[in-house]
């Protein structure tokens, strides 16, 4: 490493020489300007050298000096270290640059090394060696096995110390990073801990700073760039193999040595060449890509205000609840909380200085510390942060693990925004996402039609930079850290009515332990009397993360992994369990093409625009403010809801913006990002319902109507339907009228569809609708009439049970047990269901419960049994692999039909992670850990059920995108599809001609051969 450091910085040497020791030290104590000083040259032992003196007592005559002088040094900085105003600044220390050797021999070598050729047969040997080195350890690096240097194979405290260096370079804080690695370089035991990417990580740091001072003329860069071509000659390594990531960096570089040097011209992106996406792909054909119903200056402006958004990392809205009057009592409470937040900022601004220089003395003292991620952020950043979530903070409290790991969440997200922001990429997007909306806006035209993401490709839009997420150890150390600091810098005054004459200071937060189940977790409770001044205040605003809400403009394309959704704030392609990095890991190394298909689909999907229905919408906020409705599902407001001691209930706000970015969650289902504001959905029969008499009523809520839509089961939908026939009938020409409302078609038991599919089974087909027939056939009132069969003839033989049952089998009793069972549900599980749906029954005997749900659960199974006789087949076999597989010590993978990688990253109880010290330890789970072997229930009982997930997900997927192709506007949740009433028959004929097109391929053959070859060869 300081060999490679040398050669970076090297002002007018031609060549390096491997036994020439020359150290740039990093500035001195109180030297205040920054920059590097010379090269400190060490010539002892040459030709015409001044003699030095020589033997054991000018050895040690020297080293006591040089120990004098440095405690001389520590006491005059000590003696001179400014106290002001009581607030502490940390000692300046001395960085250490230079790895100490822990074999004396080396070292007395180098001590004594030359600028010439080497002298002595070790000085040859070191060159030689030194020499080699890299090779082998790039051979080594070749011949590791697969994933050897995967983020999941670290252990938690090699995972902080790579963190921890690459979080240095973002802050500017190299030098510090350089003193860890070396201090842990000359320690046996801390050296184990160094990984490669540990050194690369540093070293690209030198690098950086080496070409920065190149490019501003301080430093010869030139000449380093030419020697790195020369080198790479040597080695028959091609130019074109540095362009992998920040090319217009790289290409300056080389520009110095070769001006005339250009890239070959770029080659047409590539295609998915899969047989189900050739149709979506292809050139010929009618296409027919619909448009948003925006104009282009209307989506330009919803783009500006989404970007300031995300640069402010949160949303503030006007909370529906009914103003208060400001009276003054109100006034009075809002001036004390005025107040108390000044006094807060202060203290957690002294709080977080204070804390910065504990843990910076911890590096220097070569210990891992949290300092280089608090400084990431801005102080006041950090403390609106801070002061935001105390806000939000509920009256019962939360859990101050759940709260450690909201902190570090929020703080990754400013932070990625803000290292965009910092790094140009802000003004790049807007320029490209300007040119962007011409393709979706309802008055632009673009030369050719095509996809959005092959449109943002075309455009040439910078490549998002890829943050890596921190690992967990870190993410719940620092959350942790921040938790404590605003526990103790939140203080007030303990009579707020009198806050001057009162002196005495509480804690606004406290640590109180209480059980979830069996075990006992800490919760962070608000003071009651700042929780009363809160109520009493009753600000008008309410604020959100900008991550937490839907987005205001069309997301970006998802053009890989890592890219796509949010303007700014970081999002995954692939949702997964806390700490697990084995899916993203497998995306990454996915061929591009291999995603398209779902990269298209997820982006179509985002790209619908939503808006509210704003006559139901004013319906709820009268029923809000007017006490609520608990039989609509409208509750009070805070003032007027009853309130047990020391709780409040939060505002709610309705917040609709236009989009909602789609990402994808283990499973390959499509989610809206964020899931917290769900589509409605209407039933059948409530569509049915929608020409009722609710027709002619004057308004849904008065006295004059029947309110008969409020007895129905989704009574919202119901209305909304109502509202929206009323609205066609009454229009002049009810052909032409234009509806927004979506029309829902929801699959027969999809799961049952898809097994019926796998193994060609006609009866079961049949009983899911796959076969034609005059009248929609209904599988579970087929099941429910199967069990009555069995129930039947066993009542006949006198089984008491199967008599007390007469009656009471129907539809409702069985249908949920039949559907979670294609989804793996156990006959305990299917128990619990039929006896809650027993329960239900007033007229059912109770005492019978119990003994009635075993008996349903296995008549309800040997049914399914009877009608899907190849489903249990093909479920026992994907559950045999499985478990053959995890006991090989693999976990299960497999490939969907689209050509996504999916995997089970189900473990055994993974080593348990405690951070001690503070308020209190925290325990978490490391999923991330692969050392531990698979668990073989889990990948047993998760597999089918994921399997057939993954094959719903691809046939949406397939739906979505020739549906995007036709002109369609296409949204879905699962096995619910939604168009426009207009588009329902197209909608209808693409949906079953993609899940005959998909079940035409031989999926388990192929499920097979992946098997064998991943796990048996």
């Amino acid at each position: 490493l300081q060999a490679r450091v040398r050669q970076l910085q090297a002002e007018s040497v031609s060549e390096v020489v491997v036994n020439r020791v020359d150290v740039a030290w990093l500035p001195e104590c109180g030297s205040g300007d920054g920059s590097l000083q010379p090269p400190r040259k060490v010539q002892m032992g040459a030709k015409d050298a001044t003699p030095v003196p020589c033997g054991r007592w000018a050895e040690i005559l020297e080293k006591d000096k040089r120990t004098q002088q440095m405690r001389m040094q520590r006491l005059k900085t000590k003696l001179q270290m400014p106290f002001q105003s009581g607030e502490f600044k940390a000692l300046t220390r001395r960085l250490q640059v230079e790895p100490r050797l822990l074999s004396k021999q080396m070292a007395g070598c180098l001590e004594h090394c030359t600028l010439q050729a080497p002298e002595s047969p070790w000085e040859e040997q070191l060159a030689r060696l030194l020499q080699e080195a890299p090779g082998k350890l790039s051979l080594d690096v070749e011949q590791a096995p697969s994933g050897q240097h995967s983020q999941a194979q670290l252990s938690g405290q090699q995972q902080r110390l790579l963190a921890f260096f690459k979080c240095c370079l973002l802050t500017d804080q190299l030098p510090l990073a350089h003193h860890l690695l070396v201090i842990h370089h000359g320690q046996r035991q801390k050296r184990k801990l160094l990984t490669l990417d540990m050194y690369n990580a540093v070293m690209l740091g030198w690098a950086r700073q080496v070409s920065a001072a190149g490019s501003r003329g301080t430093c010869p860069a030139g000449l380093l760039h030419h020697r790195c071509l020369e080198q790479m000659s040597q080695e028959g390594l091609k130019l074109q193999a540095l362009f992998t990531e920040d090319r217009a960096t790289v290409l300056k570089a080389v520009h110095k040595v070769k001006p005339t040097f250009s890239l070959p011209p770029q080659l047409p992106p590539p295609v998915n060449t899969s047989k189900l996406l050739r149709d979506v792909y292809a050139k010929d054909g009618p296409v027919s890509y619909p448009k948003l119903h925006l104009p282009l200056k209307t989506l330009q402006c919803l783009f500006e205000k989404q970007l300031h958004l995300e640069l402010a990392s949160r949303v503030c809205v006007v909370s529906v609840e009914k103003p208060t009057l400001p009276s003054k009592e109100v006034t009075h409470a809002r001036k004390t909380l005025k107040t108390l937040r000044e006094q807060w900022e202060k203290a957690l601004c002294r709080a977080l200085r204070e804390t910065k220089s504990r843990l910076e003395r911890e590096v220097y003292e070569g210990r891992f510390s949290l300092y280089p991620f608090l400084c990431l952020l801005d102080e006041r950043e950090v403390v609106r942060m801070l002061l935001q979530v105390l806000q939000a903070l509920p009256a019962q409290g939360e859990s101050f693990t759940t709260l450690a790991r909201e902190l570090s969440a929020r703080t990754f997200s400013r932070h990625v925004v803000q290292r965009q922001r910092v790094s140009g990429q802000v003004q790049a997007l807007q320029n490209h996402y300007r040119k962007y909306l011409c393709l979706l806006a309802s008055d632009a035209e673009v030369p050719e039609p095509c996809l959005p993401r092959q449109y943002w490709e075309a455009l040439g839009a910078p490549e998002a930079l890829r943050e890596q997420p921190w690992p967990l150890p870190v993410q719940m150390e620092l959350g942790k850290l921040l938790a404590e600091m605003l526990v103790q810098a939140t203080q007030m005054p303990c009579n707020l009515d009198k806050p001057h004459r009162s002196s005495r200071l509480v804690p606004v937060l406290y640590h109180v332990y209480s059980f979830r189940n069996v075990q006992q977790i800490g919760i962070l409770k608000p003071h009651p009397a700042y929780v009363q001044l809160l109520e009493k205040a009753a600000e008008p605003t309410l604020t959100f993360e900008a991550v937490d809400v839907p987005m205001l403009c069309p997301p970006l394309p998802w053009t890989s992994p890592h890219s796509g959704a949010f303007l700014l704030s970081p999002t995954k392609l692939m949702r997964t369990v806390e700490g697990a990095t084995q899916h993203q890991e497998l995306l990454e190394t996915c061929p591009p093409t291999a995603l398209h298909g779902a990269l298209d689909a997820l982006t179509q999907l985002g790209n619908c625009a939503w808006r509210v229905n704003g006559r139901v919408l004013d319906l709820v906020l009268q029923l809000f403010q007017a006490k609520g409705c608990p039989q609509l599902g409208v509750p009070a407001p805070p003032s007027e809801a009853p309130q047990p001691p020391e709780a409040h209930l939060q505002h709610s706000a309705a917040h609709r913006p236009v989009s909602r970015p789609h990402a994808s969650c283990v499973h390959r289902h499509a989610c809206a990002s964020p899931p917290h504001f769900p589509p409605p959905r209407n039933t059948a029969s409530q569509r049915a319902q929608g020409s009722g008499p609710g027709l002619t009523a004057p308004h849904p809520l008065s006295p004059q109507g029947r309110k008969w839509w409020m007895g129905a089961e989704e009574p919202w939908q119901t209305l909304a339907c109502c509202m929206e026939v009323a609205n066609a009938v009454r229009a002049s020409d009810p052909a032409a009228y234009v509806s927004h409302l979506p029309v829902h078609q929801d699959g027969s038991c999809n799961g049952l569809q898809h097994y019926a599919a796998l193994g060609r089974d006609s009866v079961g087909a049949a009983s899911v609708n796959l076969e034609p027939s005059d009248v929609p056939q209904d599988v579970y009132s087929g099941v429910a009439a199967q069990v009555e069969v069995f129930r039947r003839q066993d009542a006949q033989r006198g089984t008491r049970v199967a008599q007390v049952l007469e009656g009471f089998i129907t539809r409702k009793v069985v249908k949920q047990t039949v559907m979670t069972v294609v989804y793996g549900v156990t006959r305990y599980g299917g128990r619990l269901q039929i006896e809650k749906r027993l329960r239900e029954l007033s007229d059912f005997p109770q005492e019978f419960v119990w003994e009635a749900s075993h008996y349903l659960v296995r008549q309800v199974f040997k049914s399914l049994q009877e009608m899907f006789s190849g489903t249990r087949a093909i479920q026992h076999w994907l559950t045999e692999s499985a478990r053959l597989i995890s006991h090989t010590g693999s976990v299960v993978e497999w490939v969907t039909p689209l050509g996504v990688p999916v995997i089970q990253p189900y473990r055994l109880d993974s080593k348990v992670k405690q951070i001690g010290g503070g308020i209190q330890s925290i325990t978490y789970t490391h999923n991330g850990d692969i050392s531990r072997k698979p668990n073989t229930r889990k990948q047993k009982n998760g597999f089918p059920p994921n399997f057939i997930h993954s094959l719903d997900s691809s046939h949406m997927m397939l739906t979505a995108l020739h549906c995007y192709r036709k002109g369609l506007t296409f949204v879905s949740v699962h096995d619910c599809y939604w168009t426009h009433a207009a588009d329902v028959s197209v909608m209808n004929q693409v949906c079953r001609e993609q899940f005959v097109r998909l079940h035409s391929e031989p999926i388990l053959q192929d499920l097979s051969r992946f098997l064998v070859k991943r796990f048996c060869s």
